[in-house]
């Protein structure tokens, strides 16, 4: 994409139903509990001839240094670096307060073009907010309401206004399908239990903190998804939120984090089943398996925090052997022993990732088929 548009602004004003909005799909989890985005999102858009990387973000608030709100602050900021443009969202029932006049300074000191867009602009209270938006300073505020999708052809009008010309004039039709490119980017999902370490190990590979970690379990909500190059092959890399059990899940939004991270299994080629060795292939494990199984995807396990196992061989033995008693469709299945932590075996894991892919996607002819 020629160039990346971020959403900003405090919590709970409308971004992510703005970036499901703008992408055209339920891509970020939605709920009315302020502060439910935690790692920034990122998805391509192509809309009124204008193609462009979006990222929704965490809502920017007071919090406090060194807690789990301090690093999904800092993740935030991550983002909006990275933009070149920003959409600074405001809520048009609450008007201007002055924690969005506080955002406003910040994001001006950083210089990108700035497009003030005041949401939820569906009723009689927002007028309000749409003249104080005004003093803002980041000239006429662009009306919209992202949930029934008004002035969202405004709001793409605005941003044309500051994209770069390379941007413009690509057409819906003439955009190539993901489907008909000959080295389309890898599509690798990793998912299992809650706290196995799934957000680290893809932190380890990127090599950079795009993902928020930390001993809270639970802390990814919806799917991080991440783009990497490995050897000179183009791979999309998503972290997924933890699965547990049905019967433990009650929460309205670890059901929607869930329902994200069982997507992701099934839009991706290749599954890395992320297991804690101290509680190895537990019913949850086994279940994650078998869905992945049933959705004919590829699959490696990565059994990881081995910098804490002390026999390590034994270990590893006792994992193959249960592997091929509990999940006999999946005998032989790789089993790479790593450290996301400290990059112990690491260097392992992406050329198993690439056997299974081959192996995967391998053909069989008719003849040879019929003979067996």
């Amino acid at each position: 994409m020629a160039f990346t548009v971020a959403i900003a602004g405090r919590p709970n004003v409308g971004k992510s139903t703005l970036f499901n909005r703008l992408t055209g799909k339920q891509a970020a989890i939605v709920d009315d509990t302020p502060g439910v985005t935690r790692d920034w999102r990122e998805a391509d858009v192509n809309l009124y001839n204008l193609g462009f990387r979006l990222l929704d973000t965490a809502g920017l608030d007071d919090v406090k240094a060194g807690d789990l709100s301090d690093r999904i602050q800092k993740q935030t900021r991550v983002a909006i670096e990275q933009a070149d443009v920003l959409i600074f969202l405001i809520d048009g029932r609450d008007g201007v307060t002055p924690h969005d006049q506080e955002l406003a300074r910040m994001l001006r000191r950083g210089g990108k073009p700035i497009v003030l867009a005041v949401n939820k602009c569906d009723t009689r209270a927002s007028a309000m907010g749409i003249s104080e938006a005004a003093r803002l300073g980041f000239g006429e505020p662009v009306e919209i309401s992202a949930t029934h999708g008004t002035g969202v052809g405004d709001l793409c009008r605005a941003l044309i206004a500051v994209a770069p010309e390379e941007a413009i004039g690509k057409d819906e039709d003439d955009i190539e399908d993901d489907s008909e490119r000959p080295t389309r980017p890898l599509s690798i999902a990793i998912t299992g239990r809650p706290n196995a370490g799934k957000s680290t190990l893809l932190n380890r590979l990127l090599g950079k903190e795009r993902s928020i970690t930390g001993p809270e379990a639970g802390i990814t909500r919806d799917s991080v998804e991440a783009r990497w190059m490995w050897e000179g092959r183009e791979i999309r890399l998503v972290d997924t939120a933890g699965l547990r059990r049905k019967a433990k899940v009650e929460e309205d939004l670890e059901k929607m984090s869930a329902s994200d991270a069982v997507d992701s299994i099934k839009m991706a080629e290749v599954v890395i089943l992320v297991i804690d060795p101290a509680i190895p292939f537990e019913t949850q494990d086994l279940q994650i398996a078998d869905l992945v199984e049933r959705e004919g995807r590829a699959m490696v396990v990565a059994v990881n925090k081995w910098d804490l196992v002390e026999d390590k061989a034994t270990l590893l033995r006792n994992l193959k052997q249960r592997v091929d008693q509990l999940l006999p469709q999946w005998r032989g299945v790789p089993i790479v022993a790593l450290s996301a932590a400290t990059g112990e075996g690491v260097e392992m894991l992406m050329p198993a990732v690439l056997e299974q892919h081959k192996l995967w996607n391998m053909r069989i002819s008719t003849h040879r088929l019929n003979d067996w």
